[in-house]
């Protein structure tokens, strides 16, 4: 097990006062069988004279914040810490052909995963990314062995590369350009997985990076980060992540499910005002003790150092989608 102490801090400045703003706040994980939160608080500066908590159609503990008295700036820090927990092993090869799990989630009892199932804007595939998918999904192979092996090839066949996409890049334009970013590797998985009719949602959060040997940490300098979650209809639901060829582990905090970027957005909102607005984003992710004391990795070698995964910088700016960098 291990305790991961989560700091998201976003802070809009606006070249005029603005005298309304109402944001909704994906920023508090849930507890989950992988995970469970130990403590979590949420500040907003100024403060809002309405925050209401619901939450929405996917599980998410969703906030909405509104200000409406005239503010220069607005700040959202939420500060968080989970307890990773350890869940028993699920063996990919053990799930069922692919062709039965998309007939169970077309049947009555599969309506849950079924809401997966389908392309949104964001992950509908065109040609190049079903015929991606089916080279890979042989008839009667194990759904989940396939998708962990789909997780490996986009991995290694697409570059990471923060800015060569923007907030509302689709996994069509992802898929041609053979780059991007945690975003976009999640998206292109979704929608070949999609375009076989297998239930895979998308998966925000935060993963804890590791500063690379004789580098001291830096506070801040963490992201938000995104992957896939596929579905057997007997083993259930397993998590992969395609930007770094990996199953999520002690070091990734699961925030938000949904259909893609757009339900789990950790910051959208909108602002009424003349002015231009300026958007800084700061996350920091540590491993803490029991009594909230930092651990310090434990330095490691030059020569066969892992490399460091990979993780983005990913939020809102009002009013639109939010932008990865």
């Amino acid at each position: 097990m291990s305790r991961l102490r989560v700091r998201h801090e976003t802070r809009y400045v606006y070249g005029a006062p603005a005298a309304f703003s109402q944001h909704l706040l994906r920023l508090t994980p849930r507890d989950r069988a992988d995970q469970k939160v130990i403590s979590s608080e949420l500040t907003v500066t100024p403060d809002p004279q309405e925050l209401e908590w619901f939450e929405d159609g996917f599980g998410n503990r969703l906030g909405a914040a509104t200000v409406y008295e005239p503010h220069d700036t607005l700040a959202i820090v939420a500060e968080t810490v989970v307890e990773r927990l350890p869940v028993p092993e699920i063996l990919p090869g053990a799930s069922m052909p692919w062709e039965d799990a998309a007939a169970a989630a077309a049947a009555p009892s599969g309506l849950a995963a079924a809401l997966f199932a389908f392309p949104t804007r964001y992950t509908d595939a065109d040609d190049a990314i079903e015929a991606y998918a089916r080279r890979i999904f042989a008839p009667g192979r194990p759904v989940l062995e396939a998708a962990r092996e789909l997780c490996a090839a986009i991995h290694a066949d697409f570059a990471y590369a923060p800015g060569a996409t923007g907030a509302d890049t689709v996994a069509s334009a992802s898929y041609a350009a053979r780059e991007g970013v945690c975003q976009d590797f999640a998206h292109v998985m979704l929608a070949a997985m999609r375009a076989l009719r297998l239930p895979c949602a998308y998966v925000s959060g935060y993963l804890r990076t590791i500063p690379p040997p004789g580098q001291a940490r830096l506070i801040g300098a963490d992201a938000t980060h995104a992957w896939v979650s596929v579905w057997d209809p007997g083993l259930g639901w397993m998590q992969l992540d395609p930007t770094n060829d990996m199953e999520p582990g002690p070091d990734h905090v699961l925030a938000a499910t949904g259909r893609d970027y757009a339900d789990c957005a950790p910051v959208t909102g909108l602002v009424v005002g003349s002015g231009r607005q300026m958007l800084s984003v700061s996350v920091d992710v540590a491993a803490v003790d029991e009594a909230g004391v930092e651990i310090v990795p434990e330095p490691v070698a030059e020569a066969g150092a892992p490399e460091s995964p990979l993780a983005d910088s990913s939020d809102s700016p009002s009013g639109g989608s939010a932008a990865t960098t």
